[in-house]
């Protein structure tokens, strides 16, 4: 066969493909009627472009719809807002026995459309339209960080409010370092495990402050131990109650908290029920939150972590015949005062003396920083996860100097 009719048969072949390659990409998008079928529609279109058709198109490679599938899975979900029959069939007409109760709320530990849920019911603070509602709703559901417990979406019938949490297996931190069955247990008996503890909660809280969607002014405002959840596989910390204060009306004035979106400006304040020991000075006075208040709360937290003693507790004296109130911020300002080797013998015991005691030192002074009188002396989140993070760095390497373990496995059984 001559040069020349090898070159015209290889030209012949090629051109049916040429076309159709060129069909595919003359093609207008499909219209779509929401994010994720526009997200799939600009996925499908990718892969047209990148993987002209043949005529044996109908084999797609497995692994190729393997992979879209689990993206299109992995994209966020529009935030739900649930009929009152849906919550009445998961929690039993809610009769079904409550997964936690407080002042506050009551919750249960349900399934609701195929998921596994804990369902909060809190009373509104104010009432919400529906419009701002679901404008709230959308920018909250649609924050993701793996230290926040993600919020499914809500009901909102009557003078309540449902919130719809995704479950996960763990239990709160407060249960964590202070076990009311066996007070002289506790799953968090390393200090790099409660340095961990501090890093995810720094890093979680600095996302909520600045970083998730809602404004520069955007507040946590129930920030406690008992609210930070603490994960049964691998002892990681993650936030709860993230949106409670936005979409349970606890605000004065007409404003939006999602105004940045608007480009309008948000000089609304926000009221809160707060909890003993961790509320600051001026919150207590005007009932209202800041960021600052948060730091406030964190700090408390921090100091709970180091020593393991609650926020606030009540102590009978004997010679007095009284109660006595014992703060965990007042011991941590008594023991940096005294100095010497008096920060050891406040360290919870329960870790056996086996900590950096450089690092611990500078862990009690960050808290003592976050709980300052004056709002503007303590450190914005930024910088507080910044510095957490270094300790935790630290506290890693000590940890393997002496050869203990930095990975965590434990057993949540009973003791």
């Amino acid at each position: 066969m001559s040069k020349s009719k090898k070159i015209m048969d290889m030209i012949n072949n090629l051109t049916p493909k040429s076309k159709t390659s060129k069909s595919l990409k003359s093609s207008p998008p499909q219209p779509s009627s929401s994010p994720s079928s526009s997200a799939s529609s600009l996925i499908n279109q990718s892969s047209s472009s990148n993987y002209p058709s043949t005529d044996d198109s109908s084999k797609t490679s497995l692994s190729s719809k393997t992979s879209l599938s689990s993206l299109k899975d992995s994209l966020p979900e529009n935030p739900h807002i649930y009929d009152l029959s849906e919550i009445c069939e998961a929690t039993n007409n809610f009769l079904k026995k409550p997964f936690s109760f407080s002042s506050s709320s009551t919750s249960w530990r349900c399934s609701i459309r195929g998921k596994e849920v804990i369902i909060f019911q809190r009373k509104f603070h104010l009432p919400i339209g529906l419009p701002e509602l679901q404008k709230r709703l959308l920018t909250i559901c649609r924050s993701h960080h793996s230290s926040v417990i993600k919020l499914f979406g809500v009901s909102s019938p009557g003078n309540y409010i449902y919130l719809v949490y995704e479950y996960v297996h763990g239990a709160n931190l407060a249960t964590c370092l202070r076990n009311p069955q066996n007070p002289s247990y506790t799953v968090l008996s390393s200090w790099l495990s409660r340095m961990k503890i501090a890093t995810d909660i720094a890093n979680g809280l600095d996302y909520i402050h600045h970083f998730s969607g809602l404004n520069s002014e955007s507040v946590h405002g129930h920030i406690k131990s008992s609210s930070i959840l603490v994960t049964e596989d691998s002892l990681n910390a993650k936030i709860c109650h993230f949106g409670t204060a936005e979409l349970c009306g606890e605000r004065v004035g007409n404003e939006s908290s999602l105004s940045k979106n608007s480009g309008s400006s948000d000089s609304r304040e926000m009221k809160f029920e707060g909890t003993a020991g961790y509320m600051a000075p001026e919150f207590q006075a005007s009932a209202s939150v800041t960021q600052k208040c948060d730091v406030y709360a964190f700090g408390v937290v921090i100091l709970e972590l180091v020593s393991g003693e609650e926020a606030l507790r009540y102590v009978f004296d004997k010679g007095g015949g009284v109660y006595k109130r014992i703060s965990v911020i007042e011991r941590a300002r008594e023991v940096v005062a005294v100095g010497g080797g008096e920060l050891r013998k406040w360290v919870d015991r329960r870790m056996k003396d086996s900590y950096p005691v450089e690092v611990a030192e500078k862990m009690v002074l960050l808290g003592l920083e976050c709980v300052d009188d004056d709002p503007e002396k303590r450190p914005h989140t930024g910088l507080i996860d910044v510095r957490v993070s270094k300790l935790y760095l630290k506290s890693k390497k000590w940890a393997e100097k002496f050869g203990l373990p930095t990975d965590f496995s434990v057993s949540w059984a009973p003791r």
